[in-house]
């Protein structure tokens, strides 16, 4: 499993997949909708996955003395990696707007999402929607990934307009809190987030499984 893994890693994964980790520091951009960046992010590991098909990589890791299992919960580790590594260099910038730049007028202006612990928790949730619907989608035939992303695209952008959304509802002003005030909501919304992350990536990863088992590659 490991090896697999590292295979992912070295010789499978795009190059993109790794730059566009880089599109988490567009949580310093006011003005902008952040959450954007994770949908960047997803289409950066998209962009293995199509590398991937066309090297009819697949195929090839089949045909090697593993289970095919373990193929797919290879391929899950690679993007919960990317997904990680994103979200930590996310976080860090998101630390330095609630500390160092919470009155930065640039921000305190802002009338989109701020980087707070909430921008955090839709963080994790479109990564859970993406490894559900895409990866979990593109496994139902492991060739197939067009509808798969198509569907992804859409929720991630509802999820994104509910993101830009909610802080504006009455009561709920204090999801769009810029600094550290109603901390037990943002992290109760955070905790949300990460439930949502784990059980979509786990139950999806689980059906990929027995999916793939199905397939005559």
């Amino acid at each position: 499993m490991l090896k697999l893994l590292a295979k992912e890693m070295k010789l499978t994964a795009s190059v993109l997949s790794y730059v566009f980790i880089a599109f988490a520091l567009m949580a310093f951009l006011p003005g902008y909708p952040i959450l954007i960046g994770t949908f960047f992010c997803c289409l950066g590991m998209f962009q293995t996955f199509q590398a991937a098909r066309e090297a009819n990589d697949i195929a090839y890791t089949a045909l090697l003395p593993v289970a095919k299992s373990d193929i797919v919960k290879a391929r899950y580790g690679f993007c919960v990696f990317i997904e990680a590594c994103y979200f930590l260099l996310t976080a860090a910038v998101t630390l330095i707007r609630m500390t160092i730049l919470t009155d930065v007028a640039a921000y305190t202006n802002n009338v989109l999402m701020p980087a707070n612990i909430v921008y955090l928790s839709f963080v994790l949730i479109i990564f859970g929607c993406f490894n559900s619907i895409f990866v979990g989608g593109f496994f139902k035939t492991a060739y197939q990934f067009g509808k798969p992303f198509v569907c992804f695209i859409i929720v991630a952008y509802l999820v994104v307009g509910m993101g830009e959304t909610l802080f504006h509802i009455p009561g709920l002003e204090a999801l769009g809190t810029l600094g550290f005030d109603h901390s037990g909501t943002q992290l109760g919304a955070l905790c949300l987030g990460f439930v949502l992350f784990i059980a979509l990536t786990f139950l999806s990863m689980k059906k990929a499984v027995r999916n793939f088992e199905t397939i005559d590659i």
